[in-house]
């Protein structure tokens, strides 16, 4: 079971391009074959856009021949159906838009188009990427490469199911309520949230508008951070330099003392250990992350009570979730959302003073492994959870308060992924992936082929993974 350029990391396979060795164009060839293998069991993918991804591969063949070719120039990436391409549909998941053709690039696809990325098509999402599991009324849910009985996450499920299953090298993705974390979970793959407000994605849809933001989806920290710099224009975003400053780790194992599976947490203090190993001074400590709720709540309701409360009389069916969403929008107190606006400065002023004392702030990414399609855990621990956040409380909390996440595979639970979630300072974000870096170095855990491609053969009967 031999793994070839669609698994290899960006730098790898920017190193053949230049050598002559291997032509986008084979990989664009490559990746077209592999979707059309294993979209059909995942659904990751809701457009493909082998026309465009063919021309984008010749220009980065041409450009890699004239020495002009950009930082991501042949790289197979996916888009997820929340950003626009120019000439192509943008669904959100919803049976509202199934026509609507942008007629341009929003601001983080047209970053990666400059920079030569080749667009293998458009991934999954819930509807106006309102859940965090992948399901709408445009046709089955998304699946996990590691059990496609279970589900990828959302809201980026498309996203992390296409990279997880060797559909592309990179997935772009975005993380207004952990929507890139929790699916990099869960499918085992580096989910990156950059600080909030330092990458824009200009024109685009709009949604979670106090906490989203533009990030990548990739099989290791250095992909990564290569498509993180693209996305934010270069800015504040560099190559690791090899050194990594030691620093001083608040370790918080269970947030606001909420139930965690055994397995996962004890997979998530094991990485703690091993950051330790590296020198750097972690510390067992108590977070009061406690209020994000009342905060998230309210700002997400009112955003899209105001952009999308006129589908609630439309002629469109609407996703369960979302007409929910939609109703308790129209009942929502202004007063909440005043309170909750004002409580938004507070506990982020509140979170950041943890940073007087840390440089970073570790957590469990999820609170479980991914779980079957359409059966959210109603308990965890034997402890009963809200099916909202039980599985995934960790994630929202830094969405509210801005800082940069970044969630790393850390082992595995009976076969399935786990992961460690690293919060720095706002502004750190590179800083923060390079302890990121260092710590996925050290642990070496690689669950990003073999295993996603063992468990699609088992439930295909195929040896052709």
């Amino acid at each position: 079971m031999g793994e070839g350029p669609l698994w290899w990391p960006v730098r790898q396979l920017i190193d053949a391009y230049r050598s002559g060795s291997l032509s986008p164009v084979e990989v664009c060839d490559q990746a077209q074959e592999r979707i059309a293998l294993v979209n059909p069991l995942l659904n990751a993918m809701v457009l493909t856009t082998w026309e465009l991804a063919r021309v984008q591969a010749l220009a980065a063949e041409t450009a890699y021949r004239n020495g002009t070719a950009g930082p991501l120039a042949g790289v197979p990436v996916s888009i997820k159906d929340a950003f626009h391409m120019e000439g192509h549909v943008t669904t959100l998941g919803s049976l509202a838009h199934t026509d609507d053709v942008m007629p341009h690039d929003s601001g983080a696809v047209r970053r990666l188009r400059r920079a030569g990325a080749v667009f293998v098509g458009k991934t999954n999402v819930p509807e106006f990427c309102q859940s965090a599991t992948t399901d709408n009324l445009l046709g089955p849910d998304t699946a996990n490469p590691f059990d496609p009985r279970r589900t990828s996450g959302g809201s980026s499920g498309g996203a992390a199911s296409s990279v997880a299953a060797g559909m592309c090298t990179l997935g772009l993705g975005s993380d207004g309520g952990g929507s890139i974390r929790i699916p990099a979970s869960f499918c085992g793959l580096v989910g990156f949230k950059p600080t909030y407000g330092t990458v824009h994605d200009e024109g685009g849809f709009r949604a979670f508008s106090p906490f989203i933001s533009a990030g990548p989806l990739a099989r290791c920290v250095p992909d990564a951070r290569r498509m993180h710099a693209v996305l934010a224009d270069g800015h504040g975003a560099r190559e690791a330099s090899g050194d990594v400053e030691l620093r001083r780790v608040a370790w918080c194992a269970a947030p606001e003392g909420r139930p965690i599976d055994a397995g996962v947490g004890a997979v998530a203090a094991a990485a703690m250990e091993v950051l330790a190993s590296c020198g750097h001074d972690v510390h067992p400590v108590e977070i009061d992350l406690g209020g994000w709720e009342e905060i998230f709540g309210p700002l997400v309701l009112a955003d899209e009570g105001e952009r999308r409360g006129h589908l609630l009389g439309g002629p469109h069916e609407l996703t369960w979730y979302c007409r929910r969403s939609l109703e308790a929008a129209e009942r929502l107190d202004p007063a909440a959302v005043s309170a909750a606006r004002t409580a938004l400065a507070a506990y982020r002023e509140r979170i950041d003073r943890w940073f007087g004392d840390y440089d970073v702030i570790a957590t469990p990414a999820t609170a479980t492994t991914a779980f079957e399609l359409g059966c959210r855990p109603a308990a965890i621990a034997g402890e009963p959870v809200s099916k909202l956040w039980g599985a995934f409380p960790f994630a929202v909390p830094f969405n509210v308060s801005g800082h940069p996440a970044v969630v790393l595979p850390a082992g595995f639970v009976d076969g399935l992924p786990a992961a460690i979630q690293l919060v720095g300072r706002h502004g750190s974000d590179d800083e923060l992936l390079a302890v990121a870096e260092q710590l996925e170095g050290a642990l070496d855990v690689r669950p990003f082929a073999s295993s996603a491609l063992r468990s699609l053969a088992l439930h295909t009967g195929s040896d052709s993974f």
